[in-house]
């Protein structure tokens, strides 16, 4: 049995972090579907820059701009909405099957609008009703100016995958606001049944510190931050609040493991996906590292719901003087900008990529 299969049968959900035309059009994604127990996907302006830029978008970019003056992000969202209801549709009978709680696509809203709550509230409805899928996420930063659009966004029934989180405060943050948002649904005498994700990056911990530790700390910090944002993700599942929206008929926010790529080449090239295996989550993965998974990948553990020693491991790192809570906040706050330097890149490859084709 392929150790993909071993996950799934776990409780935990693999997606696939990328999407392309081409991976639609040559059959790639159903394949992953097929053999490798993929149900979802997400997506980012950096995975859809480089497929624009590769040319595999030459010809709807072309098609677009016949006879129009379209450009910029909203043709940057045309494309993204044409794969992604294509991708919501490969995925629609997982949805189904697991009454809507797996089976979903992502779709980022403009990180341009980070600090506007209204308009990104704004933003995500138009988006998710323009796509016209039901298991279709918009994606939302975590940040504090990213929280009261999720509330909000949630509150207005459209799915959030609440994304850039980083560490167990963080993401209590992000389960607050969720909760909150389906309190002001039943509040308003709504259904409470929206979806929702809580992403959590990991590859980029082990990476800001990997000349500050010594080598029997290096590679260890992700895991130690995501088995203490597993322990808060449980606490917060076995809450009287979560018990009470759950009997309301509330769908739980899963966990979502995010950037789980291996950065460092001497590390397992599935360091992220052994090591966070755990029921009740997502593992959203790269696709080389899906293959290389499965192709020798093992499930050699699960992560305890209690923690077992996190606190422990963490201290090591507190006496190597890494300040754990410091370093969420600057990743959480260099990660918002990147999105924003990734959005930017995207829309100038498109006006040149539009100049280029036509």
């Amino acid at each position: 049995m392929p150790a993909t299969q071993d996950l799934h049968d776990l409780g935990q959900s693999l997606w696939l972090d990328n999407i392309t035309r081409k991976m639609l059009d040559d059959g790639v994604i159903q394949r992953y579907i097929d053999e490798y127990s993929v149900t979802g996907l997400t997506s980012n302006p950096s995975i859809f820059d480089k497929a624009i830029a590769g040319g595999h978008y030459d010809d709807a970019i072309r098609e677009r701009s016949a006879g129009s003056d379209i450009g910029g992000q909203d043709l940057f969202f045309e494309l993204a909405i044409e794969d992604l209801r294509r991708a919501a549709d490969l995925f629609l009978g997982v949805h189904d099957r697991t009454d809507g709680v797996d089976g979903w696509v992502s779709l980022e809203v403009s990180p341009e609008l980070a600090y506007d709550a209204e308009a990104t509230v704004a933003a995500a409805t138009e988006l998710h009703a323009r796509a016209g899928r039901r298991n279709l996420f918009i994606k939302i930063p975590g940040t504090p100016e990213g929280l009261p659009a999720i509330e909000a966004t949630i509150a207005a029934g459209v799915p959030v995958n609440v994304t850039l989180l980083f560490s167990a405060d963080q993401y209590r943050a992000a389960a607050d606001a969720y909760m909150t948002g389906i309190e002001r649904r039943l509040d308003a005498g709504l259904t409470p049944v929206v979806g929702s994700v809580a992403s959590v990056f990991m590859s980029r911990w082990d990476k800001a510190v990997a000349d500050l530790v010594p080598d029997n700390l290096r590679n260890r910090l992700a895991l130690a931050v995501g088995l203490d944002v597993y322990r808060a993700y449980r606490e917060v599942l076995d809450s009287e609040r979560w018990q009470r929206l759950e009997g309301e008929g509330a769908r739980v926010q899963r966990l979502l493991w995010a950037s789980t790529s291996t950065k460092d080449p001497t590390a397992p090239d599935t360091l992220f996906i052994t090591g966070l295996a755990a029921p009740l989550t997502v593992n959203t993965i790269p696709d080389e590292t899906l293959e290389a998974f499965r192709d020798h990948g093992t499930l050699t553990g699960v992560l305890p719901a209690d923690g077992g020693d996190v606190d422990a491991q963490l201290a090591e790192f507190a006496a190597a003087g890494i300040d754990v809570q410091a370093l969420a906040a600057k990743l959480q706050t260099d990660g918002a900008q990147a999105f924003v330097d990734s959005w930017t890149d995207l829309i100038k490859r498109i006006a040149e990529q539009q100049g280029a084709v036509t």
